[in-house]
């Protein structure tokens, strides 16, 4: 819920107009999805992360140093699962290598080596009570980390803590690491925007009954924001999985001959009826949509959101699409 909360504050307090510099690129919204998906094991929907960031222009290179990195911030299994996705990924295409990490030659003073990175990083050197408690620990992070790993190159400092903070935020109970690792991603050119993005696109929930999907480019027009589709069945009743990024919506639109059921899967959002209050919706929610009735349906601004879309049956059923909800209607919603 912390997690949750900050996600929100600064939502709230970093808004309004947004400099396309201050945002994420597309390839680094996608290693934070990588990162995040590796951390929460997601296997299935981080495979579709590592397809979509291929696809972007990211090299394989560069996610084997993301995925390699995230062994010090969420295990070896979860790491090793990460490289296996991706190796399997790589074995389905033809996709760019691009530049390979450097290995530190032999003899080379590791320690010193990682003392100066760690120290640049975070501004000053690292101390504390912890580590003359277990000074081992110390030497790992010195010499394994900031001195085997960020040795390697490939990826900027900058993209390292945003693969670092997105991990983080991606798990539970390590609130304080979080909150260090977005310090230093300041210190190397995070901005406040980009934190807050990657806060929000981390709060998806990690629990999704069915996979994300693919970006739903078919209906891109009918929404405001990212949406993702996947078609559970086709068969007899038509079912799909909707996904929505923070603060998506689809247009104001009616189901004719046949209405649509709702089941929601994850996350916070909202359903509405024309001149009606719009309806908060969470996981375990049930909506019935009658024929012929106006309604939207989305994500809160501050929260992922998932359900299983059913088509109700009807022999002459189409959907009419309609204007979009206004910034004004939709941004007084809590």
């Amino acid at each position: 819920m912390l997690r949750v909360f900050l996600t929100f504050l600064v939502f709230c307090l970093i808004g309004g107009n947004v400099m396309a510099a201050d945002l994420l690129t597309e390839k680094q919204r996608d290693i934070v999805m990588i990162s995040s998906y590796t951390a929460s094991s997601e296997l299935n929907n981080l495979e579709i992360a590592i397809k979509k960031g291929l696809n972007d222009g990211l090299t394989i290179n560069e996610i084997k140093e993301v995925l390699v990195q995230l062994y010090a911030y969420c295990g070896f299994p979860k790491s090793l699962n990460g490289l296996s996705t991706l190796m399997k990924v790589t074995k389905e295409g033809k996709y760019k290598e691009g530049e390979a990490g450097q290995v530190l030659p032999k003899g080379a003073d590791k320690n010193e080596i990682g003392t100066k990175t760690q120290t640049e990083l975070c501004g000053g050197p690292v101390k504390g009570d912890l580590f003359e408690f277990a000074p081992a620990i110390d030497d790992y992070l010195k010499e394994h980390l900031f001195g085997d790993i960020f040795a390697r190159g490939v990826l900027s400092w900058k993209d390292r803590e945003i693969a670092t903070i997105a991990a983080l935020s991606s798990i539970e109970g390590v609130e304080p690491q979080l909150n260090a690792h977005i310090q230093i991603g300041k210190h190397n050119g995070v901005t406040d925007k980009q934190v807050s993005e990657i806060l929000i696109l981390t709060s998806k929930p990690k629990t999704e009954v069915f996979a994300q999907g693919n970006k739903n480019d078919a209906y891109a027009k009918y929404f405001i924001g990212q949406s993702y589709l996947n078609i559970l069945t086709k068969d007899q009743v038509v079912t799909a999985n909707v996904t929505f990024e923070p603060g998506c919506r689809n247009n104001w639109h009616v189901h004719h001959g046949g209405g649509q059921i709702l089941l929601v899967t994850g996350g916070r959002g909202y359903y509405q009826e024309w001149g009606k209050d719009a309806q908060e919706l969470r996981k375990g929610d049930v909506v019935n949509i009658p024929p012929e009735t106006k309604h939207w349906h989305g994500a809160a601004k501050d929260s992922w959101f998932s359900h299983v879309a059913i088509e109700v049956p009807s022999t002459d059923g189409y959907n009419e699409w309609l204007e979009p909800v206004s910034d004004g209607e939709y941004y007084k919603l809590k």
